[in-house]
């Protein structure tokens, strides 16, 4: 048995135990004491108990628990709940065999409820007007943006509304989305086409579109990452395209370990190749009955969205168990592209996706995940989108 195994199995028991005789104790001394009952009825203490017990006793409170690691949603409630399991857990994390598992979830958007569909039962298309709203279309850099804008961008509401979706599971606040510091962070890098700079990987290989034809790797958003390696190795960078299948089990499909495979695998790939400095996660979106589509020179492109874990509860408080150094920097590259991307392609970005956890995005300061399309996008539509992504990546990291 794996020490991970064994380590997620005694959670289990220690879990079910203390439950049992946390609401049994819990239950009595609430019933012979009113002022601990007058003190829970109030403040951050009763929000934070609140919470969570319903992630506890309530997975759906916070989404499909299909699609959530159980060892991750039970450290962080063990660590809640019962202090002197944070010490011991982080000394498990920080060892070279450390079992507290990194966030294994499916990206946001398979978990989201099912979106309303057509009369006609077809596929709901949405376009840059629908899922896009109206904005100034602006440069990344600050010397150009207008005067206006720039104070629009300063109104931490509008910047939030504008160019941001913030899952319920976590919150975002001023200072972290603080959007002079992010859009003056300097992410450029000098192209090298001598050494590894830009590692490209996949967490979710088998994602697949429309048309896919069943067996062609071409066709999986595993064909996109090498369009898109193609696409950056004309700009002078030299790209390490890692094809290697992360949620699959005995030939099963099966995501739940996917981000602890694929972290390791990728921290192999900095050891042997130091010099890379941007890691891009390319994934394809899952939304039930509905595509993302625009059209950039005459073709039909996907839409894309940049998506960022940020490592932080609904209650602004740090996953310290996911730790992430490199939180301003993963937010800058994302808003800088973003920016690029209205400037340039109007229409090509969604909103900037904001999940507690941090999905691999602690390896590097410019470590990018990037929703292409979802499952009723076509391999053409895909592939488009991967000629414009290349080029707002190269402005950002070239600073032109």
């Amino acid at each position: 048995m794996r020490k991970s195994d064994w380590f997620q199995r005694l959670l289990y028991v220690i879990m079910a135990v203390l439950g049992g005789y946390i609401l049994y104790k819990s239950a009595g001394l609430l019933a012979k004491n009113t002022g601990i009952k007058d003190t829970l009825n109030t403040g951050t203490v009763q929000r934070s108990l609140e919470d969570a017990a319903m992630r506890t006793y309530a997975p759906a409170y916070t989404g499909s628990v299909e699609n959530r690691d159980t060892g991750t949603w039970m450290a962080g409630w063990m660590r809640q709940i019962v202090p002197v399991y944070s010490y011991l857990a982080e000394g498990q994390a920080e060892g070279e065999d450390g079992n507290v598992s990194e966030e294994q979830t499916e990206i946001w958007t398979e978990n989201e409820a099912n979106p309303e569909t057509g009369s006609d039962g077809e596929a709901e298309v949405m376009t840059e007007t629908e899922a896009m709203p109206e904005t100034e279309a602006v440069p990344v850099s600050s010397a150009r943006i207008s005067p206006g804008l720039r104070e629009q961008l300063r109104d931490f509401n509008y910047l939030l509304t504008n160019y941001y979706t913030v899952d319920g599971g976590t919150t975002a606040d001023e200072e972290l989305l603080d959007a002079d510091a992010l859009l003056e962070e300097d992410l450029h890098i000098e192209q090298n086409s001598d050494i590894p700079q830009i590692l490209i990987y996949h967490t979710h290989s088998q994602e697949a579109f429309a048309d896919s034809e069943e067996g062609n790797v071409s066709d999986t958003i595993v064909g996109m990452g090498e369009v898109l390696a193609e696409e950056l190795q004309k700009y002078g960078y030299n790209v390490i395209h890692d094809t290697g299948v992360y949620d699959l089990v005995n030939g099963v499909l099966d995501r739940s370990s996917a981000y602890d495979y694929a972290r390791e695998s990728v921290q192999q790939i900095l050891e042997e190749y130091p010099s890379v400095e941007v890691i891009i996660d390319l994934h394809r979106d899952g939304v039930e009955g509905r595509k993302f589509v625009t059209e950039i020179e005459g073709r039909p492109t996907a839409m894309i969205m940049f998506f960022n874990g940020i490592s932080r509860n609904s209650q602004d408080q740090p996953l310290y168990w996911l730790g992430n150094p490199y939180i301003r920097q993963n937010l800058a590259f994302s808003l800088q592209l973003q920016m690029k991307a209205r400037e340039e392609y109007p229409g090509f970005t969604r909103n900037i996706y904001l999940k507690a956890e941090r999905f691999n995005l602690h390896l590097r300061p410019r470590s990018l995940l990037v929703e292409a399309g979802t499952q009723m996008n076509t391999v053409e539509e895909e592939r488009n989108a991967m000629i414009p992504l290349a080029d707002l990546i190269h402005q950002v990291l070239s600073g032109t």
